[in-house]
């Protein structure tokens, strides 16, 4: 006799490192969730988070975590629901204890975490000098001394085992985005990996979930072309996948923000560079058939998923320092505004190699007329009353990108006449990333228990 049909809800409680907290309480007080997921990596946040925890060795997650056990914790006590999120970035025991020790501060006695480790793999990856980057296909070799994370991209058989330990938190490191939210269905409905129909069910639904509020609007808004109503109150979204497959996108009823047909395939294509081969490490899917049904203004069914077997290599995300970058700015208003700007830029440059600073890159932006698309045409008519400069370098060293925001400055006396607000913006030290595979038995992931 075949098994009954069983629904999970899955709900979003974050889509990036920073990410509202609102709408998630929101959708643990109206949606009667089972599972809160937080997607909060990017492709640099772990390698900041990486060089935080060298300077202290508590630290290394995500710095809103507090916040946001505080916000969510007593929620998830009081209506059952369990919380998965890679919040743990570079330090993922020292997220789970964190929460653990909120959570019982919070009167959470019975509270058990877990935290998925593993992903870090970086002495392995340095061993191996002959990896080649996938972007800038070079040897590893070229960037190692820069070398500053290597973290591989876990996929959703650790989520499940973090879960099967009966945790109430569980917080990972690198594991890929749409992983986490498969990861959960797996332990719910005990899917297995050789059931690729499911793993594609599952994927899609992380890809469409993974960015909170993009698939309700967010991202998707552009006023009078495609309006979406009280974007101010955006809620987030939640899932609902059953024991099939069978999946819906939903949002609270009434709530503000679009849920639709095209919100859903502008989400559905985001960061997808082969829709036929979309590459996850639990699956390789294909959004050929993909296509949605709106149900209701708040609901729309996701029709059509299909995918292959996973590969055999795990993608490595490698951080590493690639010197300095040095930021000046100031404003120039009314007549002639722009010859300013530009004779402003040009004195600085100019400054700059005579006081000997050095730099690979110098980048001159007016902003809101050239800095994104250059000196087009339709960007550079008319004659501007206002316009801000922005002069950048990349540099090799700290004093030479200070010395750049320096000049900036200094044009308040230096000229050319009304310059308003210069700054010296600072030196910042650049983190590239880049990427590489490796075979998958070079890792090793694990789940450690806290609070049992």
């Amino acid at each position: 006799m075949d098994k009954p049909r069983t629904r999970l809800r899955i709900g979003v409680g974050a889509g990036m490192a920073d990410d509202r907290i609102g709408p998630a309480l929101q959708l643990l007080q109206q949606c009667d969730l089972d599972y809160l997921v937080c997607e909060c990596l990017a492709e640099r946040t772990i390698a900041r988070e990486t060089l935080t925890r060298r300077h202290d060795g508590a630290r290394g997650y995500n710095p809103m975590l507090d916040e946001r056990m505080r916000g969510f914790l007593p929620l998830c006590q009081q209506k059952g629901v369990r919380l998965v999120s890679n919040m743990g970035a570079a330090n993922p025991v020292g997220a789970a204890q964190a929460a653990l020790d909120i959570g019982r501060e919070l009167g959470w006695r019975g509270l058990q975490c877990a935290a998925v480790v593993g992903d870090d793999v970086i002495d392995r990856v340095r061993a191996h000098p002959e990896l080649q980057l996938t972007d800038r296909h070079l040897p590893l070799e070229e960037i190692l001394p820069r070398l500053a994370s290597a973290n591989a991209y876990l996929g959703a058989d650790i989520v499940r085992d973090a879960l099967a330990t009966g945790a109430h938190v569980v917080m990972t490191g690198r594991v890929a985005d749409p992983s986490l939210f498969l990861g959960v269905a797996l332990h719910h409905h005990g899917w297995a990996y050789d059931d690729v129909p499911r793993l594609a069910a599952g994927t899609i639904m992380g890809h469409l979930l993974e960015c909170s509020a993009q698939v309700t609007g967010g991202y998707f808004a552009d006023p009078g072309k495609k309006d979406v109503p009280r974007l101010a109150e955006l809620p987030y979204p939640y899932a609902d996948i059953y024991s099939d497959g069978e999946l819906f996108i939903g949002k609270p009823d009434g709530s503000g923000g679009r849920l639709d047909r095209m919100t859903c395939t502008e989400q559905a294509m985001y960061e997808i560079h082969d829709p036929n081969a979309y590459i996850t490490p639990d699956c390789v899917l294909s959004l050929q058939g993909l296509h949605f049904d709106e149900l209701t203004p708040d609901r729309v069914a996701v029709r059509g998923i299909s995918a292959r077997p996973r590969t055999d290599s795990y993608k490595v995300v490698v951080g590493y320092f690639d010197g300095w970058i040095g930021t000046g700015e100031v404003a120039y208003a009314g007549v002639n505004a722009i010859a300013r700007a530009q004779l402003a830029a040009e004195t600085v440059k100019e400054r700059f190699r005579l006081d000997g600073g050095v730099a690979s890159e110098l980048q001159v932006d007016l902003i809101g007329i050239s800095s994104l698309h250059g000196n087009h045409p339709a960007s550079m008519a008319g004659n501007p009353y206002e316009v801000r400069l922005r002069v950048a370098a990349r540099c090799p060293d700290k004093k030479s990108a200070h010395l750049l925001g320096d000049h900036v400055r200094q044009l308040n006396m230096q000229g050319p006449y009304g310059a308003g607000g210069p700054v010296n913006l600072g030196a910042k030290e650049v983190i590239a990333v880049d990427a590489v595979l490796i075979p998958r038995d070079w890792v090793n992931p694990q789940v450690i228990t806290i609070g049992a």
